[in-house]
């Protein structure tokens, strides 16, 4: 009896660490860089994912994501701003939202590009380093997200920085969810680095290197 539950239990054991080696992945490449707004290395672009937005306005995690870029923006940590978000379908429009949000923050309407195919967090990372040429950027999330994005940021061969957002502890069940959420995702996260799927193609687009190369 004793050895059967013995063998149960490291059975769990080894279960336990097998579900969790695509966390430790994304926690062991984004470790050494997350910063905070003050701290984080200058870079030419900043990309804010998409999230939920409603009636025209983002969601209160979305906003918050916009609220430090904007800060990193007055700062001068950053040149301009990719929005990356979903707009797949035309009555659904992340994208404009987002910039609009931003514009309204006094953040100049040319330093701002729209990525409409940011359908998620890989599809953001490759898009922005194939359609809009980034190569050094600073991305920004909710802070559980962050290690995520990084990690498959720098996978496809951007040079990557993170900034979290920690508003959305403010709403403690969303946020529970949010942390939960990132155990599958971040399997999602590894099969899309190994199988390198590609994502929705564009040609290139140099509206964002006009943004970071314009004066303010």
């Amino acid at each position: 009896m004793k050895r059967r539950l013995r063998r149960f239990l490291g059975t769990i054991a080894m279960l336990v660490v097998v579900a969790l080696l695509p966390t430790g992945w994304a926690m062991a490449t984004s470790v050494t860089h997350i910063a905070q707004v003050g701290t984080v290395d200058p870079a030419p672009v900043v990309m804010v994912l998409g999230a939920a937005v409603h009636g025209g306005q983002p969601s209160p995690f979305l906003a918050g994501r916009l609220d430090v870029a904007a800060d990193l923006f007055e700062r001068g940590k950053v040149k301009a701003i990719l929005v990356s978000g979903d707009n797949a379908d035309p009555s659904y429009d992340e994208p404009t939202v987002m910039k609009n949000y931003l514009v309204g923050k006094g953040i100049p309407a040319d330093k701002i590009v729209r990525d409409p195919a940011g359908l998620d967090t890989y599809d953001s990372c490759v898009r922005a380093r194939d359609v809009y040429g980034v190569t050094h950027l600073i991305v920004v999330s909710q802070d559980y997200h962050v290690p995520r994005v990084v990690a498959v940021c720098r996978a496809v061969g951007l040079e990557t920085q993170g900034v979290g957002d920690r508003t959305a502890r403010d709403f403690p069940q969303t946020w529970r969810r949010g942390v939960i959420r990132e155990g599958a995702a971040n399997w999602k996260a590894v099969w899309d680095v190994i199988s390198k799927r590609t994502p929705t193609q564009d040609p290139y687009d140099s509206s964002l290197d006009d943004a970071v190369g314009s004066d303010r």
